[in-house]
């Protein structure tokens, strides 16, 4: 399943990420993975969540190559069960035109590996009313 959590920027969208992942950890039987573009606000993530700071993976530039990226995860860690990705509109060159490609490629992903994926994008719901969000939860 892809849950996507809308606002402006500056809307508090990472503190509830982080919330929502602090949650997941506790009851997961398997990983939690928290994805950045960077380590900041990263301080109240708990210590049992893995957090990947893409600016470590400079090379990962198109949504294809992230999306690359993910397969591996899940490829490389069969006990994945939620992947939290902040700020997805600054990751690689994922924009609201190619948000849902980006969604149905996770949609894949999520049903093939069984991973809850959470994605913040910094957007007001207006601004995603014609973006595809079938298969997704708006939080």
């Amino acid at each position: 399943m892809v849950n996507l959590i809308t606002g402006p920027r500056g809307s508090g969208k990472t503190q509830q990420m982080i919330d929502l992942a602090n949650e997941k950890v506790k009851t997961s039987s398997g990983n939690v993975v928290f994805i950045k573009r960077s380590s900041k606000d990263t301080y109240s993530v708990d210590f049992n969540i893995r957090v990947i700071k893409m600016a470590d993976y400079p090379d990962i530039l198109t949504l294809e190559e992230f999306v690359g990226f993910l397969y591996g995860m899940a490829a490389g860690n069969h006990d994945i069960e939620a992947v939290f990705i902040d700020s997805i509109l600054k990751q690689a060159n994922i924009t609201l035109e190619s948000l849902p490609t980006f969604i149905e490629k996770l949609n894949k992903i999520s049903e093939d590996a069984k991973i809850d994926f959470y994605l913040s994008v910094s957007a007001d719901k207006a601004e995603i009313a014609g973006v595809d969000t079938l298969g997704c939860t708006v939080l």
